[in-house]
This record gives structure tokens, C-alpha cells and sequence, in this order.
């Protein structure tokens, strides 16, 4: 099958021109109106097999993360979805491969309102990228440069879940309603857009895992965060494994959450009570420089390496 071929089969049905889409799949670009008032947020991720999924991942699982894992993006931003991009590298033509990973990125695309309007493909060694495009209403995206000692921490969902289960599958071993964590991660665009409405003005998603991505946060902002670890909110499964091993790791640095981590003042405490989602204050915003973890009787415990490329 030609390229061209494989496109029209599997991926123009996912771009269908009409309101801000004026020209779709097909054409060297894309054309597309954005409404007026409203900005442009625009993102995009790489994954390469062996890197950040495993080989034998369900296709329809990865047909979603590749997605997701955008849409988390933008969900940090307090964006709504529109466009998508797709570029993907295939070693070869695998029609059941491809009708599973269509399935799994249509099926997302739709919830979320995306269309797919271009991208490329190719034959190489198997890796995914996609752009998205977002809109988000003039001044008020969140952003990683606008927290302030005297802020609240708060995080979405319960953290170490993904990392545990990557964790068990590398040592040989099930892990069980922990893998869907993993491979197909929930993007929290309706808590954004509502932290956004609601006046939250920083936030950053937990694709790197709490510590590195809370020190993004306290980097741009020019200031410090302290977490409490007794506070930080897991599943019974990642519950059982500390109580364990003793081993914090995978809740404080073992990223693919794709949670939202937020800060807000105390003054606007009502508002997190008031929040239709599950939230946790996690701890606050100081002066100072990046993320201290504090245990029960105040003292620091050291922090765990943290997720990067390129770092050895």
C-alpha cells in the first residue's frame, strides 16, 4: 500500500472540513479559522516504541496516549481542544496494528472535540507525534510563572500509579487495573477549563512525575514549594507498595500521571471545596528555591531523581 493509499484509508475520515476547519487532510496545509477573542495554545509529544511505550502495548491503548498525553497538555493551559496534527513513523503496513491505534485516537478525538487536519507518515523505526492546537480564552491560560508564596498545592486524581504498573510489568509481573493508568492516561481537560473559569492562573501537568514538574512551577515562579508526603493522594494498590517497600519514588517521581498539579491562594480556599472533581492540598508555596518533601514530624526526606532525557 503507497502512502497516500494508507492515508486515505485510515486517517483522512478523521478530518472532516466544516466551521473552523476550512481545508482538511489532503492538501500541503491545513486551513483553519480560529473564533475571534479567543488565543491559540499549541502543543506537542513524541513517543518512540522502547522509549515510552513497550513494544507489545495494545494498539488501541496507544492509539489513545498519543493523544492524550497532548490533550493533558492543554488541559494544564486551561485550553479547549481543536486541532491535530499526526506524524507517524511505521516499520511496515500492519492493517490490524493501524485499525486499533485509528480506534483508540478516534474514539479520544471525539470525546474531546479534536479533528485531525494533516500530518505525515513514513516508514522507519516506530515512533508517534502529535501537534495539537487549543483555544483558550485572552488571559486566562495558566501558567508556570504565576504562583506566590502563600499559595495552596493541590493535585487532581491520586499519583503513582502509572509508575508502579510500569514498574511491576518490567519485573515480570501483573499489575493489574494499574496498567490502564499507564497506557491510557484520562486528560483532565474539564478540571482545567474549570480551574481556568475559576480564576486559577497556575498549573502544570505531571507528565515527569510531582517533583520535577512542581519544581517547573517553582523555577518560573522564583520561588519554593513544600510538600507533605502523609497528604499526597494514591490508590490503594500504590498505598500497599510504599507501606512496603518504604519506597516513594514512584508516587514523587515516577511521572506518566497526567494529573494536574495547581497552586491558588488561601483566600480562594472555597474554591477547591467547591470543585465538582477530586482535588488534594498537597502543600504550599514559599519563598525560596524548588520542592521539599516533609514527613510527618517536619523533617526533609531526600529527593529522587527525576525523570530526563538526555541526562546520562
Amino acid at each position: 500500500m503507497a502512502e497516500f493509499a494508507l492515508i486515505q484509508q485510515y486517517f483522512a475520515g478523521l478530518s472532516a472540513p466544516g466551521g473552523d476547519v476550512l481545508l482538511g487532510v489532503g492538501d500541503d496545509c491545513a486551513l483553519l479559522q480560529p473564533p475571534p477573542g479567543r488565543q491559540l495554545a499549541m502543543t506537542m509529544d513524541t513517543l518512540i516504541a522502547g522509549r515510552h511505550f513497550l513494544a507489545d502495548v495494545d494498539p488501541v491503548s496507544l492509539g489513545h496516549k498519543s493523544l492524550a498525553v497532548n490533550l493533558s497538555d492543554l488541559a494544564a493551559m486551561g485550553a479547549e481542544p481543536a486541532w491535530a496534527l499526526l506524524s507517524i513513523s511505521l516499520p511496515k503496513i500492519d492493517h490490524h496494528w493501524l485499525q486499533g491505534f485509528v480506534r483508540g485516537f478516534k474514539t479520544l478525538a471525539e470525546r474531546f472535540g479534536v479533528r485531525l487536519v494533516g500530518g505525515d507518515t513514513c516508514q522507519g523505526a516506530l515512533s508517534i507525534t502529535v501537534q495539537l492546537t487549543g483555544l483558550v480564552e485572552a488571559d486566562r491560560a495558566m501558567l508556570r510563572s504565576s504562583a506566590k508564596p502563600g499559595d495552596l498545592v493541590y493535585v487532581t486524581g491520586t499519583l503513582g500509579d502509572a509508575a508502579l504498573a510500569l514498574q511491576l510489568l518490567r519485573a515480570g509481573k501483573d499489575p493489574g487495573e494499574l496498567r490502564e493508568r499507564l497506557e491510557k492516561p484520562q486528560p483532565r481537560i474539564t478540571e482545567g477549563r474549570a480551574l481556568a473559569a475559576a480564576g486559577v492562573r497556575s498549573c502544570i501537568d505531571l507528565s515527569d512525575g510531582l517533583v520535577a514538574d512542581l519544581g517547573h512551577i517553582c523555577q518560573r515562579s522564583g520561588c519554593a514549594a513544600r510538600i507533605h508526603v502523609e497528604r499526597l493522594p494514591v490508590s490503594s494498590r500504590v498505598r500497599s507498595h510504599v507501606q512496603e517497600s518504604g519506597d516513594l519514588a514512584s508516587v514523587v517521581a515516577g511521572g506518566d500521571d497526567y494529573e494536574l498539579c495547581f497552586t491558588l491562594p488561601a483566600s480562594m480556599q472555597s474554591l477547591w471545596e467547591s470543585l465538582p472533581f477530586e482535588t488534594t492540598c498537597i502543600g504550599e508555596i514559599v519563598p525560596g528555591k524548588g520542592v521539599e518533601l516533609l514527613q510527618e514530624d517536619g523533617s526533609s526526606l531526600p529527593l529522587p531523581p527525576a525523570w530526563e532525557h538526555f541526562s546520562s
